[in-house]
């Protein structure tokens, strides 16, 4: 390992490529981490630093394969907010878009950075990204799961609900993709109940559902979205046409029924909350009733990414347990 400065009674670098690797209470933790920095800086500009700057002298390396808008300013944001610097790359500008080895890459960053953020096409890379590095790499998304997605949908629905997610019951509807798979397994590590509406075709990660529910989550997936909606404290969706997707035509035919419109949400729960990562694609799996409604907390959830991202980049870096 590198030398690499970490908050105290850590010494071995922790990777944060899924929400498993926090365990429940890891989890938890991190939530309350979030809600606490936001409401300490309740009212300051943007570009202020936290009281205490936690990571003052610490550089974050932002890697970016895909387009990005709310993952490359809300880590950004959260470095600055916290003390460090943040370096934006994209992926095609570095020696790792004309060859060099996933593994080189990993070894010389970790001489430059305190830390590492990839937004990548594969899982299995940012995966070998984090064997070879002596520094924390996180996932700012793969095409298996979207873990930081997450930590802000989980403080967003905490904040307009008044209350911890463990009780609520969620539905996803849409394409069971990257950011259905993270709630997964925020499923299983917080305890709520989860129903996933999705064509049978384009379901979710077996295997991160068998490990949700081995842990005792209560989650149905069904081709049902007005049944998965029924009584839902949360909806969520998102775009039917990922970035990467070759099957636009397929996808567009297959999800016709599994738009949320304000006839779905009234199914769910009167004090529903209306969750989309974005961008969103207006009229395709949301309308504009929904997505500007009075049930929408996404711009909320946006904006909760940067208090969410300095909550996982703490416990990258030690400073949370």
């Amino acid at each position: 390992m590198s030398g690499i400065a970490i908050g105290p009674g850590v010494t071995d670098v922790r990777h944060f490529l899924a929400l498993s690797d926090l365990g429940p209470g890891g989890l938890r933790r991190l939530l309350d981490a979030a809600h606490a920095r936001k409401q300490a800086r309740a009212g300051r500009p943007n570009g202020t630093v936290d009281d205490d700057a936690p990571l003052t002298g610490h550089v974050l390396a932002a890697i970016f394969e895909k387009p990005s808008t709310r993952t490359r300013l809300s880590f950004d944001i959260a470095m600055r907010q916290l003390g460090g610097e943040a370096i934006t790359i994209a992926a095609g500008d570095m020696q790792l878009g004309r060859g060099e080895t996933i593994a080189d890459t990993a070894r010389v960053l970790s001489g430059f950075v305190d830390a590492v953020m990839i937004r990548a096409n594969r899982h299995s890379d940012v995966e070998a990204l984090a064997a070879a590095a002596g520094v924390p790499v996180i996932n700012g998304l793969t095409d298996l799961s979207h873990p930081c997605q997450i930590v802000a949908d989980l403080m967003t629905v905490e904040e307009r609900l008044g209350r911890p997610v463990a009780s609520t019951r969620w539905a996803w509807i849409g394409d069971g993709n990257n950011v259905c798979n993270s709630i997964i397994e925020a499923a299983g590590l917080l305890g709520f109940d989860l129903v996933i509406a999705c064509p049978s075709a384009y379901g979710p990660n077996a295997a991160l559902l068998d490990a949700a529910r081995m842990r005792g989550a209560s989650i149905e997936v069904i081709d049902d979205p007005a049944h998965a909606a029924c009584g839902a404290d949360i909806v969520v969706t998102d775009t039917w046409v990922s970035m990467g997707d070759t099957d636009a035509d397929a996808r567009l035919h297959a999800f016709r029924a599994f738009q949320v419109n304000p006839d779905l949400m009234a199914r769910a729960a009167a004090h529903a909350v209306f969750l989309h990562c974005l961008p969103a694609h207006r009229g395709e799996e949301v309308t504009d009733a929904v997505i500007d409604g009075p049930q929408s907390a996404v711009w909320d959830e946006a904006a909760n990414r940067v208090h969410a991202q300095k909550a996982i980049l703490l416990w990258a870096l030690g400073w949370l347990d």
